[in-house]
């Protein structure tokens, strides 16, 4: 396996694209998995996190939510400074970033300190992750090569989530909750050595700007977005923080984009979203990551608070969906790769995905692991690793060298955002859906009816999930125009 010297200049960096071997995708994976690992590992510490540091109810979410808003939110403006100084470097900047925020929230000494290092995580995560594949696409330029290299990539993420629910009950069991974010650090220092020694230096462009008023319409815009859709069971839809902060996230979003239609030089060139390829292919990554993470956190709650597991427990019976996952993503999509246009792989993937969630309309109170919960999680580990890297491929295709930052942190925003929205929607349709079904019971307001209700709010919700697959289908099927490849803009 040959490294890439950290001197390379252009026309190193340019013949780099074959026979460089599987090191940097090594590091590269590394790197994108340390940012995914850190959306789920500290749910299972969360009740630590709580009992150490005094946190409020209302204020043990922000544990994670932090992370998640600012790595969402700052994603393309992490794209363009990859863009502006050279994906390496800014893949450098972010994993150091990284490990000192983790450090500094495993030794917080209050909530605030956390919080604030929770949404620093997410701040340089989001910079790392606009420079992973870009990194991807300039180092693996063989389109077989490029294919395997992409189904590894994925698989390895799409693992990521349930990965960093074991790794987050095996640390706060053993060591403690702390550890969550100090085993960043010593994972930072690896990917920092690697990327110096087997990573092009990929030029910069100076001349490229960030604008701060785009990157702050954007990133709350999605705040807002989020936080309207998980505030409904506490507010109702009709409520003024409910219904104003979806009005604002409206607002912002619109207004952002008006502004990239009107600047020289935008955040997110509007020419990259009007590609039809890229644009199906970034709505099938939404309901993608909306449909994994929703029904990962169902299956926690069901898991935890109805079956009765423990943490760990939880953490080890999601593995079948991981190891359904990397299957579909690192053998079966690549080989299909090369024998089904890309349209039938993405929509299959999204159908069986969907049909993965059918199983869990009949979870009761009494259900076991087998057959139901297992089954659910093979399916949709398969459709989810089979329609992964034809995603991923397609929105990055075609893309220009100028835009390559760009396109890489829109896709990457893409799948946060479904991650986000589907934990906020997911998890308010199961919980208005569970307490219409306690107000039906009059006078049966015992522990059994709470746990039945529950429950059936998990149902409900799984089965919304799989229709709002399901009507995505279409769509994505006519944006994504498998006849001819897709062409540069």
């Amino acid at each position: 396996m040959r490294s890439v010297p950290a001197t390379s200049s252009p026309a190193s960096a340019a013949r780099a694209g074959s026979g460089t071997g599987w090191w940097p995708l090594a590091v590269i994976s590394a790197a994108h998995l340390m940012a995914i690992l850190d959306t789920t590992v500290m749910f299972v510490a969360l009740p630590s996190v709580q009992r150490a540091l005094g946190l409020t109810v209302a204020g043990r979410p922000w544990v994670v939510t932090a992370y998640t808003l600012a790595f969402a939110g700052l994603l393309l403006p992490g794209g363009r400074l990859a863009d502006r100084l050279g994906a390496r470097r800014t893949l450098l900047i972010g994993v150091t970033g990284f490990a000192c925020s983790s450090a500094a929230g495993g030794a917080a000494n209050g909530a605030v300190m956390l919080i604030a290092a929770r949404a620093a995580q997410g701040a340089f995560a989001a910079l790392l992750v606009s420079s992973t594949k870009s990194l991807l696409i300039s180092v693996y330029r063989d389109d077989r090569e490029r294919a395997r290299a992409v189904g590894i990539f994925t698989a390895t993420l799409t693992a990521g989530a349930a990965v960093g629910l074991i790794l987050g009950g095996v640390l706060t069991t053993e060591l403690g909750w702390r550890w969550c974010l100090y085993v960043n650090v010593a994972l930072s220092l690896v990917v920092i050595l690697g990327a110096r020694r087997v990573l092009p230096s990929l030029p910069g462009r100076p001349q490229v700007r960030v604008d701060v008023i785009s990157a702050i319409l954007v990133a709350a815009g999605m705040a807002a977005l989020v936080y309207g859709l998980g505030e409904e069971p506490a507010f109702g839809w009709g409520s003024a923080e409910v219904a104003g902060s979806l009005a604002a996230s409206v607002i912002l979003l619109g207004a952002f984009l008006a502004r990239q239609a009107r600047l020289p030089s935008p955040l997110l060139p509007l020419r990259v979203l009007r590609d039809r390829n890229r644009g199906g292919a970034l709505i099938a990554m939404v309901v993608n990551s909306l449909s994994t993470f929703g029904m990962m956190l169902i299956l926690t709650y069901q898991m935890q608070a109805v079956m009765r597991y423990s943490p760990l427990r939880t953490g080890l019976a999601l593995i079948p969906f991981a190891a359904a996952a990397v299957l579909g993503s690192a053998l079966i999509a690549p080989w299909l790769t090369a024998r089904v246009a890309p349209r039938w792989l993405v929509t299959s993937g999204i159908v069986l995905s969907a049909l993965g969630l059918l199983p869990l309309l009949w979870v009761s109170p009494a259900s076991h692991y087998w057959p139901l919960i297992l089954g659910a999680e093979v399916i949709e580990g398969l459709g989810t690793g089979l329609g992964g890297p034809p995603i991923l491929a397609t929105a990055l295709r075609g893309v220009r060298p100028p835009d390559r930052g760009t396109a890489s942190a829109a896709s990457s925003a893409a799948a946060q955002l479904g991650s986000s929205i589907g934990a906020a929607l997911l998890n308010t349709i199961a919980a208005t859906a569970a307490a219409g079904y306690l107000a039906g019971m009059a006078g049966a307001a015992t522990a059994a009816a709470g746990v039945a209700a529950s429950v059936h709010g998990y149902s409900v919700a799984m089965a919304w999930g799989a229709a709002i697959l399901l009507a995505a289908v279409a769509p994505i099927g006519v944006l994504i125009d498998a006849s001819r490849p897709a062409r540069h803009r």
